[in-house]
């Protein structure tokens, strides 16, 4: 458990200088985060070192035991052929075995539950740092909203005085000024062009129908009498067109008249 010790005292101390020196709570939480998943990585291969020392003294115990197995097998066979000094040998061997084999099988044993006790460990830091992941992103989040806040509330801080609002008004006036100033030099212009009388017809104009309706408001009113009824002029009879007013189709057929009338005007006088 030596390793995920170290490991706890490693991130508490990067933490903490992270904290002394950082000034940007998000940059300090995606560093740490970074530091945790590297020491994690360097963790599991640790852990699978272990793994590796358990599974080597797993295979070494049962070696032994094969092996001792072996040499029991061997003492029998000199015992059949009459051999006991050979079989004692072989049973010494055998024991020897048995005894490095136990030793192994008890050092198994120790790593194995070293090794299990390590997965659990590594699990749980495992888990510790998806819950720092999922940590960090709500931190972010809080910072990042606090920082929106932080400059709305500066926005405002400036809007709420009168600064803002007065170089408006100051701004309005100005542009007044302006106006009025361009309406004088209008006026001064036409004065200088002679265009003085154009402006008194356009303002008699402008005001003439104000007061047509005033007077029509006062006979509504009854305070002037109404407005007299229009005299119907005379009908003219129109009176026969002249010679003058004759077209020259009629004056034409006149002459023609006339000429022929002083055509059978002697005749008449021989008879």
């Amino acid at each position: 458990m030596g390793i995920f010790s170290r490991l706890a005292q490693l991130i508490k101390s990067n933490l903490n200088d992270m904290i002394s020196h950082s000034e940007d709570p998000e940059k300090m939480l995606e560093q740490l985060m970074l530091d945790m998943n590297q020491q994690l990585m360097e963790a599991k291969t640790q852990v699978a070192a272990s793994i590796a020392q358990e599974k080597g003294l797993q295979r070494q115990a049962e070696e032994h035991v094969k092996q001792a197995s072996e040499w029991e097998r061997k003492a029998a066979l000199a015992v059949r052929a009459g051999n006991d000094e050979l079989a004692k040998e072989a049973l010494l061997r055998k024991r020897e075995l048995d005894g490095l084999a136990e030793q192994l099988q008890q050092q198994w044993l120790k790593q194995k539950q070293g090794v299990d006790q390590l997965k659990l460990a590594l699990l749980a830091l495992s888990r510790k740092i998806e819950e720092a992941k999922r940590k960090k992103i709500v931190l972010v989040a809080r910072k990042k909203r606090a920082e929106a806040q932080k400059a709305i509330q500066q926005t405002m801080s400036g809007l709420s005085s009168n600064n803002a609002f007065e170089s408006f008004d100051r701004m309005s006036a100005k542009i007044d000024q302006l106006e009025a100033e361009a309406e004088a030099t209008a006026e001064i212009t036409e004065q200088i062009s002679g265009d003085m009388l154009a402006n008194k017809f356009r303002e008699l104009e402008s005001t003439a129908g104000a007061d047509q309706d005033l007077l029509a408001l006062k006979r509504k009113m009854g305070v002037i009498p109404p407005e007299p009824e229009p005299i119907k002029a005379p009908v003219r009879v129109q009176a026969a067109p002249s010679e003058a007013e004759l077209d020259e189709a009629e004056q034409a057929e006149l002459a023609r008249a006339l000429a022929e009338l002083e055509t059978h005007e002697p005749v008449r006088a021989k008879q």
